[in-house]
């Protein structure tokens, strides 16, 4: 399974671009890859696996903003088209990590 997380936040102040980067070095830390500026993805293998980082992102969210979260599948994610633009070579590395789970 993928656990994506979509954000936009609030840069205007000293404060607000912090509390956006920590947000943003927090998802990199817990082992989200980078699709595009605001948004991440992770693998997590099952439901238990959701739960726990969805508390952690939880636990981690900015003051203000909007931070969304969506659970797909491995198939669901494969389909997805990259239009214009080339693939991150973590996105390259990612699904051949989940085989060797």
């Amino acid at each position: 399974m993928w656990l994506m997380v979509f954000f936009d936040l609030p840069v205007g102040t000293k404060a607000e671009r912090r509390h956006a980067n920590r947000f943003r070095h927090f998802l990199k830390d817990d082992g989200f890859l980078m699709l595009q500026f605001s948004v991440y993805a992770r693998i997590i293998r099952g439901e238990d696996g959701v739960e726990k980082h969805l508390s952690r992102v939880t636990k981690n969210l900015p003051p203000k903003g909007s931070v969304r979260t969506l659970t797909i599948t491995d198939r669901q994610y494969a389909r997805m088209k990259l239009l214009i633009g080339e693939p991150t070579k973590n996105e390259k590395i990612a699904p051949q990590q989940m085989v060797l789970l």
